[in-house]
């Protein structure tokens, strides 16, 4: 996980934990438990509070704009909350992997780069594109083959194994690299003739 990624969600929560901490604090304090052992001269909310009386209620019931925006800011809310969780469970390309020591490391599209190389040396694929996923301690690599016409898959998963793969799990070891290959044909436009 990034750096910014991580400061990112402690910051986010961080803010959440406050916002609750600070309600919950507030709303207990309206109990006459934890009210009557508050020192004296600290900020409380009475027992006998009333948030909307009836004629607050009825003027806000007069307003038609209300739930409507009520409505859409809970929406976006939870579409943002959604976006969020999603983000933390989806797996980030790698940037970089550490090496053993602090200051050695790795560069992410570097390993890729070198992989779709090696990748793009085996006999019968056209183009190569390598993506490394996850996280440092476990990573994965998508690579996409676009195959010649004619190519064999079997003949050439087996070179690419040899090849890029080996090497790449050389590079990461002792972590293990999980690969997802993805495999395409070219096309071959046919000719038009008039």
């Amino acid at each position: 996980m990034s750096r910014l990624r991580n400061g990112g969600n402690r910051a986010a929560l961080l803010g959440i934990a406050a916002a609750l901490l600070a309600s919950g604090a507030a709303l207990a304090s309206a109990t006459g438990v934890v009210g009557d052992r508050l020192p004296a001269n600290w900020p409380r909310l009475s027992p006998g509070r009333t948030w909307l009386d009836g004629e607050a209620l009825g003027r806000w019931r007069d307003q038609g704009w209300w739930p409507a925006l009520v409505i859409t800011a809970l929406s976006v809310g939870v579409l943002l909350f959604l976006w969020w969780g999603w983000a933390q469970v989806r797996p980030g390309r790698l940037r970089e992997l550490p090496l053993g020591r602090p200051d050695v490391t790795l560069s992410g599209p570097a390993l890729a780069a070198a992989m779709a190389e090696r990748a793009e040396a085996v006999d019968g694929v056209a183009r190569a594109h390598v993506a490394l996923l996850g996280r440092p301690r476990r990573l994965r690599a998508r690579i996409t083959l676009t195959l010649t016409a004619g190519s064999r898959p079997e003949a050439v998963l087996r070179d690419l194994v040899r090849r890029a793969v080996t090497e790449a799990r050389a590079a990461a070891a002792p972590r293990p690299v999980e690969v997802d290959a993805r495999l395409t044909v070219r096309q071959h436009r046919t000719r038009r003739l008039r």
